[in-house]
Order: structure tokens, then sequence, then C-alpha cells
């Protein structure tokens, strides 16, 4: 039997999407392996219509009190949380500085040079840095990756988890939050790390491929495209509200021209999509190919979508199913979360955080 434990307390991953927000906490054994974290609590929450749009938190209240929901459901009694704000809300760049600068000395020079890097006032931003490595130039140089957001991106989903009573311990970047999860994504899957992966994160509103390659991100690019346009083709094709339209496409019961009128065609629309995100990675890299395509995101669950886009990208495609090698907790449904996989990625890497 394995013993799993913790060193400090859990945290949790909270993602904030546009229509949902996907919860989760892991533990993990002393022995550090990826294949023995185990699932302890999870939930997936819908988010009242509006509250969240263009990945901006546009009702605090709201998304505060759907977070408390998600805690509530899911029997979590952790307090501390990380949250992740869009790749678009951010700034990054990567800077050069001395090896020999502490921390504190680092924090204080990047305050005073910030402006040259960041085109807003800088008392209307929210600041981070991380050391990458030495520089490739050699010398006493190291790498340093900057990341800036505009205050209220941060403020607002830090008001959100404290109206929920949790703590905000982590605010990453959603990029981040992907490539911490994809050691596991791609150890699920098989694959070897230093090939390109991509992985296409479905969303609502947004389609956002990510290409990995050697486990790092290499390359990130949003698309406005996601399943809100099948809902919507739904309610236009049918005549019926959104709630019943977003629950058919769920659980079924939808005419049987459903899937040759209105299915085929989009996920027919989401191949072209993600082909066309790859296009734009091979002119914008040194790359020309990526080794395998992984779904992520609320889509990822249509059935024989993968089938799809591999049959028409040419490339291996398969599901993110980040649990592969993890255990779960006796109180977690298998089935359940097996069905929720796709959309926990960005949760799960955050989660990943309260290891580091």
């Amino acid at each position: 039997m394995f013993s799993f434990t913790r060193k400090k307390p859990a945290l949790l991953g909270v993602d904030i999407s546009s229509t949902a927000i996907k919860l989760i906490e892991l533990a993990k054994t002393n022995g550090g392996s990826a294949s023995l974290f185990r699932v302890e609590n999870y939930a997936v929450e819908p988010l009242p219509p509006n509250a969240v749009v263009e990945k901006k938190i546009a009702e605090v209240q709201a998304v505060g009190e759907t977070i408390r929901k998600a805690v509530n459901r899911s029997g979590t009694k952790a307090k501390d949380a990380a949250v992740a704000v869009s790749g678009s809300a951010v700034i990054t760049k990567v800077i050069s500085m001395s090896s020999s600068l502490s921390d504190a000395e680092m924090e204080t020079q990047i305050q005073l040079e910030a402006d040259q890097y960041i085109p807003y006032p800088l008392e209307e931003v929210n600041i981070d840095f991380d050391v990458l490595g030495p520089s490739a130039g050699g010398g006493e140089m190291v790498d340093v990756l900057l990341a800036a957001s505009r205050r209220e991106n941060v403020d607002d989903r830090v008001a959100a988890l404290e109206i929920a009573g949790l703590t905000p311990t982590v605010v990453d970047v959603e990029a981040y939050a992907m490539e911490n999860a994809c050691a596991l994504l791609l150890r699920s899957h098989g694959e070897n790390p230093e090939h390109n992966v991509a992985v296409a994160d479905i969303g609502a509103t947004t389609t956002t491929l990510h290409v990995l390659h050697d486990g790092r991100t290499v390359y990130t690019r949003e698309q406005n495209f996601g399943g809100q346009q099948l809902i919507e083709d739904v309610q236009r094709r049918y005549g019926v509200p959104r709630a019943q339209a977003l629950q058919q496409v769920i659980d079924g019961g939808l005419p049987d021209n459903y899937e040759t009128e209105v299915l085929s065609p989009f996920n027919e629309a989401l191949a072209q999509q993600i082909s066309r995100a790859l296009q734009f990675f091979y002119s914008a890299s040194t790359f020309n190919r990526v080794d395998q395509v992984i779904l992520a995101g609320g889509s990822a669950g249509i059935k024989g979508i993968d089938e799809l886009v591999e049959e028409r990208l040419g490339i291996p495609t398969g599901i993110a199913n980040p649990f592969g090698h993890m255990a779960l907790s006796p109180k977690i449904q298998a089935q359940m979360l097996n069905r929720d996989a796709p959309t926990l990625i960005i949760a799960v890497g955050l989660a990943l955080r309260g290891f580091d």
C-alpha cells in the first residue's frame, strides 16, 4: 500500500473558464514518481451565463459563489488555491541578468527597468520573474523570464477566490499551467517528451494551441473558435434555449439529422482550425512538423473527434487524460473523472504547483 502524504498544505487547482469552474486536489507519495499522484477531490461547476467573458471576469461575486459551490461539491477541506490568467492577458519577456544577483537584488533591478519592457504604467500591473538558467551566450549571465499582467486581471481572480473562502497562494499563466501538466499528460500517452507535441485546448469560445518541444512550450496561439459555436448551431437549427441545447449535446436526444447536419460540419471546422493554427506555428518557427496532437477542453469529449482530426491532419491524435498514471481516492467516480478529464488539464497543472 502506498502512503499518500504532504509536507505542506494541499493546493487546490482552480481553473476559471468561460463556462465553468474546474477544481482539483492532488496528493503525492514520498517516492516522487509522477505515477504516484492521487486524485483526492475534484468538481466541475457551471458558471452563470456571461459571468466570464473572453476570459475576463465580468461578475466577480457570481464567480466567487460558483467556486464556493465547487469547493462544497468536491468535499475538499483545503483552503490554499492556485489560479491562472490567460496567456493573452500576460506580457512575457526573457531578459539576461547577472548570475551573481540574489532574488531580492533581481527584483529590485527588474522594478527599476521594467518600464523598458511593459507598455503600461507600472502601478497598473503585477510583475513576477523566474530564473530559467544560464544564458546561451555563456559568461556570468542567466536568462530570466519576466511576466506582467494588468492588475485587474489578477485582482478579480484573487477576489473571487476570497469570496469562496479560499486563500490565493499562486497566480499562474494558463500556458505555464498547461506545460506543468504536460509531463504527466505525455507520460499517460506514452509520448517521447523530446518530440513536438501540439495540445489543442478547445474552450467555449477560444481554441488555444500549445506546442511543446522537449517538455517546454515553444509556441502558443489563441483562435476565436470553440464549443459555443456548436451550442449556438443547435439552438438555431432546433429552436431550443441555450441550457436545453447544451444538455442535449452532452446527453443526446437530438433529432436524427443532428450528427450529419450540425455535428459533422462543426467537427470539420474544428479540424480546420487546428490545421490553420499548426500552419501558423510552422511559419513562425524553425519546426516543420509535430509528432502528436492531443485534444483538451470540453469539445474533446465529442465522440470520434480525435479520429477525424487524425484523418484530416495525418498526425497521430489522442484525447487528453492526465489521470492515466494516477491513483484515485475511493470517493472519486472513475467514469465521471474520465469523462471530465480533457477539461481538467489546466486545473491539474495548477494543482501540481503545490509540489514545486
